[in-house]
């Protein structure tokens, strides 16, 4: 497997990618479109996504990651919001998403950020040092699922408010 950062014509791969992924995924109510690509989509469009990573088998796309800038609480700058993260379905539990995660969590650190946030299963998460922030929230996700990870020494304190790209209209 490798894993690298996206090019322009990995665009229509990446949609694929995130659409299956979360196909008839719990998260949506049965029978629910899924609307992460549209993220992707979105963050690509403004410009706002800091890292977006494929992850290739055979010179397939297989697997893809999304990390852009958000605001927690007061700080403006240095927190990342992890999100979304598809693998394709066939291949999942088979640690593409993991390599990813970890990939990411490297290119952060490097570059000096004061660490990633997301909403997501902390079960699955953990692994990575994420875990829960006391403080820390996601309007309308139960404090359980809104995780963090530092990077640096200061520990995430209030409100995470995504790019907009995340409200997907007709969601």
């Amino acid at each position: 497997m490798q894993i690298r950062d996206e090019r322009p014509d990995d665009v229509l791969c990446i949609s694929q990618i995130q659409y299956a992924a979360f196909k008839g995924h719990p998260v949506h109510a049965p029978g629910a479109e899924p609307f992460e690509h549209r993220i992707v989509e979105r963050l690509r469009a403004c410009g706002a996504m800091t890292l977006s990573l494929l992850a290739e088998v055979d010179g397939e796309g297989v697997g893809h990651i999304a990390l852009s800038p958000c605001v927690v609480g007061e700080d403006r700058s240095g927190w990342f919001l992890l999100g979304p993260v598809g693998v394709l379905p066939r291949l999942q539990g088979q640690g593409i998403g993991s390599a990813l995660v970890r990939e990411a969590l490297g290119r952060l650190r490097d570059l000096g950020a004061s660490g990633i946030v997301l909403v997501g299963d902390p079960g699955f998460y953990a692994r990575f040092g994420f875990g829960n922030v006391r403080g820390l929230a996601y309007r309308g996700v139960p404090d359980q699922y809104v995780l963090a990870a530092c990077l640096r020494d200061k520990a995430p304190k209030g409100e995470i408010v995504a790019h907009e790209a995340f409200d997907v209209p007709g969601v």
